[in-house]
């Protein structure tokens, strides 16, 4: 009875003209959608950083608004629901924008997806069967392309605001055959459904948490670092080795306003404090040279790199600082890696995620 309950309320719910909301997939694909609930996409749209920088974009035009829109709320850009009022409008990026993908081309420049909203239901898996809509393999489910729709984008003005999948496309990874989904989106022992609907014997589905650059295992899997700290005379030299290894793109990638921050201090036990830092990150300005420090402005109006010292896939870094402490002085040296997301975001949480620290003591 709980079979027929739950098939006959899916069933109902899939009008196969409107895409559905997530909370209707989940009634069939339950630990999908929790996983999805946690990641990055379902919290797109109604993040609070986002929901400031649309609040700025909107200043620009509506025409802004449905740039911005196009990644964080696809479904809002497609139905026209551009103030969004329906609820899978503000769900981000959610099932039924991803599983009605049938494809997605690269022809203009920008790569567009092509998406149709039915009962037909795009994805990975061959062979897949339904009781509640159809299914359809789908190549471009295990390809690169599927995450390029939102992860490579240049502006009116031409200039490449996001550029992860052409970094992916040069790197090493790509020629080993790694794709995005084999980091981002690795299979995990689950039920693809509910086992009180169809049972699957060693079911396994792709982690629709899709850890990113909020992730402190992600990031500690991509950075990898070591820390040596010698005297010489009268100075304390420090030496900080670090490498993106894991990362088949630049770290940072994405929004031009994400940073890498390398900190290196040394409390000395004589009561006085020594600190630099490194930035890894890509500086961006508009068609006049004028810095943009704003998230809407590096998708609407960047026209030209000022700086670029971020971290290449496989690249390894050998960083030096020299600080004046006298000799018979113990110090305490401290390097702390943190990635910043955006210098608009009000609350510490939001805008950094400190994920390695490394200590020496030096006498």
């Amino acid at each position: 009875m709980l079979f027929a309950f739950v098939l006959a309320a899916g069933l109902a719910a899939f009008s196969g003209q409107q895409p559905e909301t997530a909370e209707t997939c989940g009634r069939c694909h339950r630990a999908i959608f929790e996983a999805w609930k946690s990641s990055a996409h379902a919290r797109a749209m109604e993040s609070r950083l986002f929901q400031d920088a649309l609040e700025l974009a909107d200043s620009d035009g509506p025409q802004a608004r449905k740039v911005c829109l196009g990644c964080h709320s696809p479904v809002a850009v497609r139905i026209n629901d551009l103030e969004p009022r329906q609820k899978v409008s503000w769900e981000g990026v959610t099932c039924d924008y991803c599983h009605s993908i049938r494809d997605v081309t690269m022809a203009d420049g920008n790569p567009r997806a092509r998406v149709e909203f039915s009962l037909v239901k795009s994805g990975p898996l061959k062979n897949a069967e339904s009781n509640g809509h159809a299914t359809e393999f789908s190549s471009v489910h295990t390809s690169p392309l599927l995450c390029a729709s939102c992860h490579e984008y240049r502006n009116s003005l031409g200039f490449p605001v996001l550029t992860t999948y052409s970094e992916w496309q040069k790197s090493a990874a790509a020629k080993e055959g790694k794709d995005c989904q084999s980091c981002h989106m690795y299979k995990v022992a689950g039920d693809v459904v509910d086992p009180k609907i169809k049972a699957v014997n060693m079911a396994q589905v792709n982690l629709h948490q899709m850890p990113g650059s909020h992730s402190v295992e992600q990031l500690t899997k991509t950075i990898k670092a070591q820390l040596t700290a010698v005297r010489q005379g009268d100075k304390l030299q420090v030496a900080v080795d670090v490498a993106n290894l894991g990362a088949g793109h630049y770290v940072p990638t994405g929004s031009p306003l994400r940073r890498l921050v390398l900190e290196v201090r040394a409390d000395c036990y004589d009561g006085k404090h020594y600190r630099e830092q490194r930035e890894y990150r890509r500086m961006v300005a508009d068609a006049q040279g004028k810095t943009i420090d704003r998230e809407d402005l590096a998708f609407l109006k960047a026209a030209r790199t000022l700086s670029d010292t971020r971290l290449a896939p496989g690249e390894k870094r050998h960083e030096t600082f020299s600080f004046a402490v006298p000799p018979g002085v113990t110090s305490q040296v401290k390097a702390t890696f943190s990635y910043y997301y955006s210098p608009l975001a009000r609350a510490e949480a939001e805008r950094r995620v400190t994920f390695l620290t490394l200590e020496r003591i030096v006498k």
